[in-house]
Formats: C-alpha cells, sequence, structure tokens
C-alpha cells in the first residue's frame, strides 16, 4: 500500500500538494471555533463516592458548598470591617451578585460570630459564595460572571482578593493559555533554526515547522467535531501543541532525511530523480512514519478508558495531533518534496556544501555500537544500574489533585489562598460533606458523635436537613492534599450510620477517589498499550521477541524520568532553580499523561531504529553489522529529532503551572535518556545478547509475516555511487 501511494505521489505531486491545501484551509476556518466547544472542567468520576454525594447533596438543597471565598481588607488598614464604610463597601459588591448565578451568598455581616469570617483583628472579612449549575463547566462559566462584579469599589480603597476551588481552575485555563502562546512563539523560531543547522539548506529547514503548522490545524478541526459528541476539555489544545508540533518535526525530519539519501543516489542527469526519490522515500521512511503514527496513537487512544473528561480529552487530542501529523508527513510533505527535487538544498549553508555521505557500517555512531556488543553484559548491567538508581525517588512518590499551589507565587488565586490561612485561624483547615439518605434522627445523633470520635477530626456540624436528608460538615487541621488528610477521609468512609447510608464528599474525597479511579484504571491502560504496542511491532518487523525487548528498553527510560519527577516536585529539589512551590506530592492524572505520551515517543525512535536494522538485516544476515549499520543512520537523526522535539517540550517546562512544568520537565528528561542512552547502549547491548533470537517468531506467524508483513523494500545494495558532494543524509 505505501508502495503504491509514493507511486501515486510521484506521478501526482502537484494534485496532491493542491488538495492537501484546500483541505487545510478548510481545516484552519473550521478548527478556528473550537475554543467556544471545549469545556474547562472534566476533572471528576461521575461514578465515585465523592461526585454521588455532590449530586445528592445538590438535589436535596442546592449547593451548599463554598465555592468562591471573596476577602476584602482596607488597604492602609485605616478601616476595620465593624466600620460603616467598610460594610457599606461590600454591601454594594454583594447586590450586584448576579441571583442566577450563585446558590447562595452569605457576606461576614449576616453570618454569626463563631463562622469566623472576620479575622481576628478584624483587618479581613469574608463573603462566602456557592455557584448555580449543575456541572464544574456550568460552575466555571457562573464563577466567571460572579468574578467580574467582586472587586470593591475602587473609592472604597479596599483590596479584594478571590480564592477558592474555581478560581484556582480560572487561572489555571488563563495561565495555560497564556503558556501555550508562548511555548509556540518560543519553540517554533528555534525549531527552524536548529533545523537550519541540521538540514544545513534554508529550504529543507522550513519543512518540519510547516508540517508542525498543518498537524496543529488539523487537530484543532478534528477536535472540534469530536467536541459536537462529547465532553472535551480545552487543556486538549495542550496536548495537540506538544505532539502536533513535536511528532511532525520527527516524522519531517525522518522523511527528508531519507529522501536526500535516496535523491543523493541517482544521477545527476536522470530526469526521473525525484520521483524515484520520493518512491524510495515512502516505502522506507513513509512505512517508518506509518508505523510510528499508529504505535503514538495507539498509546494515546488508552486514555479514553478513564472515566475523567480531562484524560479522555488528553486522548482526543492526542490521537488528533498524532494521525494529522502521520498524514501530513505521508502526503503534503512528500508531495512538496517530489516538486522541490534537487531545490531542497536550496539556500545551503557554505560550510556544508562539501559533505559526503557517511557509511552505512562505519563512523562514530557504528563505532559506539561496535563498543557496546563488546561489552554487552557489562554495558547492560552498568546502564539499568543507572537507570534504575535514577528511578528509585519515585518508590515514595505520594499522590494528591489540584490546589492553589499548582499556580505560580504571583497568581491572584495562590496569594488569596494565602491570605485565607494567614488570616482566618493561622492555617489550614480541610473539610468533608458527610451526606446521610434514610437515617432515623437518632442514628444521626450517634452517628455525628461517632464521627467526632475520629482521630484528627476538630468538629462536626449540621449544615442542612430536610426530607429525611441530613447533610454535616466535618472539619480537621491541614491542607486538603496531604496523605493524612486522605487517610482521614478513609477513616470516615468507615463509619457508617446504624441506619441509612452515607455518602463522604468534598476536595479531599475527591482525590482519594481520583487516586483510586486512576489506580484501577492503569492496569487495563498497560494492557492496552502494550498489547497493541506488540501486535503493531510484530507486522512491522516479523518478529515476537523486538516488540517485548522494546517494550521493557522504554519502559527503564519512561521510570528514569519518573525518578527525577518525583525528586523535583514531589520532594521540592531545585523548587527555587525552576520557579515553582513544591506540594510535597504529584498530581496523579500526571504520570498517566507522561506514560502515554512517553510510550509513544518512545516507540516513535524504537520503530525508526529497527526499521534501519531490519533493513540490513535483510541484505547480509549479520547480525552485528545490522545493528552497526542501523544504529549508524539513525544515530543523527534521532538525536537531532530529538533535539528539536526536546525545544518543544522544554517550552512546556516554562509553564507557570506546576502540573505543566511537570510534564514538560519529566517528558524531556525520558526523551533525552530514550534517545542517548537507550538507543545507543540498551538496544545494541540487548540485540547482542539475542543475536539470531531477535528475530524469531513461531511458524505460523512467521509464515504470516512472509506473506503479510510490512517489510523495507531496499535494494540489496546500493545501486548507484553517490556523489562527491552529495550532502550527509542527517
Amino acid at each position: 500500500m505505501i508502495d503504491r501511494w509514493g507511486a501515486l505521489v510521484g506521478r501526482r505531486a502537484l494534485a496532491v500538494l493542491l488538495i492537501g491545501v484546500l483541505l487545510t484551509l478548510g481545516a484552519g476556518a473550521f478548527g478556528a471555533g473550537v475554543f467556544d466547544s471545549l469545556s474547562q472542567g472534566g476533572f471528576d468520576d461521575a461514578s465515585s463516592e465523592s461526585a454521588r454525594e455532590l449530586d445528592a447533596e445538590r438535589e436535596a438543597f442546592g449547593n451548599k458548598g463554598i465555592d468562591v471565598v471573596a476577602i476584602y481588607a482596607d488597604e492602609d488598614g485605616d478601616l476595620s470591617a465593624d466600620d460603616p464604610a467598610f460594610r457599606a463597601a461590600v454591601e454594594e459588591v454583594v447586590a450586584d451578585i448576579p441571583a442566577d448565578a450563585v446558590a447562595s451568598v452569605v457576606p461576614y455581616y449576616e453570618a454569626p460570630p463563631e463562622a469566623g469570617l472576620v479575622s481576628d483583628d478584624g483587618s479581613h472579612a469574608q463573603v462566602l459564595i456557592s455557584l448555580a449549575g449543575d456541572t464544574q463547566d456550568d460552575f466555571l462559566v457562573s464563577y466567571d460572571r460572579v468574578a467580574a462584579v467582586l472587586d470593591a469599589p475602587e473609592a472604597s480603597g479596599l483590596e479584594t482578593s478571590i480564592a477558592g476551588a474555581y478560581a484556582v481552575y480560572n487561572d489555571v485555563n488563563e495561565i495555560t493559555s497564556e503558556d501555550l502562546k508562548r511555548a509556540e512563539l518560543i519553540s517554533l523560531p528555534i525549531v527552524v533554526l536548529l533545523a537550519l543547522l541540521i538540514f544545513g539548506s534554508a529550504v529543507a529547514a522550513l519543512m518540519p515547522a510547516m508540517v508542525g503548522v498543518i498537524a496543529m490545524l488539523g487537530a484543532l478541526a478534528v477536535v472540534r467535531v469530536i467536541a459536537e459528541f462529547t465532553e472535551v476539555s480545552i487543556f486538549s489544545v495542550n496536548v495537540i501543541s506538544l505532539l502536533g508540533i513535536g511528532l511532525a518535526i520527527d516524522y519531517a525530519l525522518f522523511v527528508i532525511s531519507r529522501f536526500r539519501e535516496e535523491l543523493a543516489l541517482q544521477p545527476l542527469d536522470e530526469p526521473d530523480a525525484a520521483s524515484i526519490a520520493i518512491r524510495r522515500t515512502m516505502s522506507t521512511a513513509g512505512r517508518t512514519v506509518l508505523f510510528s503514527g499508529l504505535t503514538v496513537a495507539a498509546a494515546m487512544a488508552s486514555l479514553l478508558i478513564f472515566p475523567q473528561a480531562f484524560l479522555r480529552s488528553m486522548g482526543y487530542g492526542g490521537i488528533a495531533a498524532v494521525v494529522v501529523a502521520m498524514l501530513a508527513a505521508l502526503t503534503i510533505l512528500p508531495a512538496v518534496l517530489r516538486l522541490l527535487g534537487r531545490r531542497v538544498d536550496a539556500g545551503r549553508l557554505p560550510w556544508r556544501r562539501h559533505r559526503s555521505l557517511a557509511p552505512a557500517d562505519g563512523g562514530r555512531w557504528a563505532a559506539l555500537a561496535h563498543a557496546v556488543m563488546r561489552r554487552p553484559v557489562l554495558v547492560m548491567v552498568v546502564t539499568i544500574a543507572a537507570l534504575l538508581a535514577i528511578a528509585s525517588p519515585f518508590l515514595g512518590a505520594k499522590w494528591g489533585s489540584v490546589d492553589y499551589r499548582v499556580l505560580p507565587e504571583d497568581a491572584p488565586a495562590h496569594q488569596a489562598a494565602v491570605v485565607l490561612n494567614e488570616e482566618f485561624g493561622g492555617g489550614e483547615v480541610s473539610t468533608a460533606q458527610l451526606l446521610l439518605q434514610g437515617t432515623e434522627p437518632a442514628d444521626v445523633t450517634a452517628y455525628t458523635e461517632s464521627v467526632r470520635e475520629v482521630p484528627g477530626v476538630l468538629d462536626v456540624v449540621p449544615v442542612a436537613e430536610a426530607d429525611g436528608t441530613t447533610l454535616l460538615r466535618a472539619s480537621w487541621d491541614g491542607n486538603s492534599q496531604t496523605e493524612a488528610s486522605q487517610e482521614l477521609v478513609r477513616d470516615l468512609r468507615e463509619v457508617q450510620p446504624a441506619s441509612g447510608e452515607v455518602l463522604v464528599g468534598g476536595l479531599t474525597a475527591e482525590t482519594v477517589d481520583l487516586v483510586a479511579s486512576v489506580a484501577s484504571h492503569l492496569p487495563w491502560m498497560g494492557l492496552i498499550v502494550v498489547g497493541v504496542m506488540l501486535v503493531l511491532l510484530f507486522v512491522a518487523f516479523g518478529s515476537v521477541v523486538l516488540p517485548v525487548k522494546a517494550v521493557v528498553m522504554n519502559l527503564f527510560s519512561i521510570t528514569a524520568s519518573f525518578g527525577v519527577v518525583t525528586w523535583i516536585f514531589s520532594d521540592g529539589n531545585l523548587a527555587d532553580t525552576l520557579g515553582f512551590a513544591p506540594q510535597g506530592f504529584l498530581d496523579a492524572t500526571n504520570p498517566i499523561l507522561m506514560l502515554a505520551i512517553l510510550f509513544g515517543l518512545s516507540m516513535d525512535y524504537e520503530v525508526f531504529l529497527l526499521s534501519r536494522v531490519r533493513e540490513e538485516w535483510d541484505r547480509s544476515h549479520d547480525n552485528d553489522r545490522a545493528v552497526a549499520a542501523g544504529v549508524q543512520k539513525t544515530g543523527r537523526i534521532i538525536t537531532s529529532a530529538a533535539l528539536l522535539l526536546g525545544v518543544v517540550i522544554g517550552a512546556f517546562g516554562t509553564s507557570g503551572i506546576v502540573f505543566m512544568k511537570m510534564l514538560g520537565v519529566g517528558m524531556l528528561v525520558a526523551l533525552l535518556i530514550d534517545a542517548t542512552v537507550v538507543r545507543a547502549l540498551l538496544v545494541p547491548a540487548t540485540m547482542k545478547l539475542l543475536g539470531r533470537w531477535n528475530w524469531y517468531a513461531p511458524g505460523p506467524l512467521a509464515r504470516w509475516w512472509d506473506r503479510h508483513g510490512f517489510r523495507e523494500e531496499g535494494d540489496p545494495e546500493p545501486a548507484r555511487e553517490g556523489r562527491a558532494d552529495a550532502p550527509v543524509p542527517v
């Protein structure tokens, strides 16, 4: 199939290009409206106990949760909450709050003194707001309307701070959007500059950026279509940018490098040189891109099994970005290359004009592979020990969810949370909602006393009661995301009333449920990823051994990156250097995202390397030569691809949001380890030890692959000698 497509592009390049351009323009126009279709929520699991508690609570009493805390203080310290001018200013604000956007508003002057809505020195006062809506997205829409009127009148001289979960979500969304724009502005120019140095020609250097832009435009259009049928989070745009640009760079690099290599083998007087080169490129590098795209898409598809719309959205965005990047690299890019022909090297840098082709079985990368294969056991032991040592901090990882500390310290919601903690009670107090249904009054009283006896609980107070349903609120000292708070919620869930049932909800309960949900779905995610990878890699290489080896190799680089992420973001090392406030835990969703993305990207390089090894194996049936040739032919390309992709990923590491910074740093570490240590050391060492077993498949599978499998269709040896001034394939 891929051979026939290469021949078609060679014959009809202009038509393919025009169709591709028209589709891209249409996708760009349609995809521009995607942001109006995306949700800002999607972090909850509708089947979890905390979600069921919230639904039942709202059905019985409306929204009783404290979603927004507006804090007011006099800038000059002259007024206290008791002063008429202070109260008048707050009353003016409360009067402007749209009634249909809130379920309830409790200003400090209407609350009893024991509610603690005024600080001990009277300098700060709170207004508690419960938002209207049925879903997280509804609440965020209501929050936008409410937040717009919460600032105290300028003439009053009062400062306004807005705290609460939805203030955090709002700041996260805004800062993430700004970070995304900055990452694209930073990464694309650097990518073009580095591509110029790698390719040595201005025309070739522009190709990866072109494919990246096409991938983003097309993926946004696909996600907009998906959003018409299901909830898609706005965070899907981040993964589109990351994978769309990143994989477009990889695929463009693979295709352009092979095209230049094949073109350099054609005589200067060959009139059909570009068509021949593009056909050869499609049957080799094009095949690699096809399988790479399928493996990365399969890895991202594993996110679709999670109940959280946030994680599923990352899967939607990732699949869209990968597939469009792959299609662009197999259609528009080869069409452009076919039309350019030797002009792909136009605008060459002066010092790159007289480079000759590197030998297939010689060179520094081949020398390194041979050196590794002389001491494979030693290399494996030392390398694996080093990677496991790097991964070891992950054994002590603690888990949590989003709170105000994911924001930079100068973010409004972060500063408001600090004010809330410092001015009201001198520390953090966490709460849980306890909803009793069908419980007898006497049993409610007994249950309340039992909850008070749970170690760590400060108090239990009634919130509302109607039609046999009672809502209680338990409180305790400490941040809601700590292990102690999570354990306390588990203890609360062990306490049961004598009649009826109880549901425990609240922020900490949501975190407990999130961690449990991720843990229960993770094995299925692993089975899906590994199973699909094993099948695809067998179809690509005809071996049942290499796919298993590839999965194991990838796990080493991924777990090493998890160790680095834990050491930095959970343990707090390098916090000042990287500019974030340590949380003492990892967001439970981040390793899941990293696992899906990194597994796909690692397979990207594995497929490219093994494709060239298989190509040489089919020629020579010499395992050592095949490995050395594969490493030599792909070493510089994979390193260059990792460098360019690292720029894109690294730009995300500059994000002000801790979990985005964590994702960028973790992926950058894994990428560097995978493209260097794993590919240059572990792969040659393991393939040397396995020898001919690298290509083993049971008889029936081997016969199936001989008839139906995909293989590199290369000549046994190059039929034509390269020109002296041919560029080095990078």
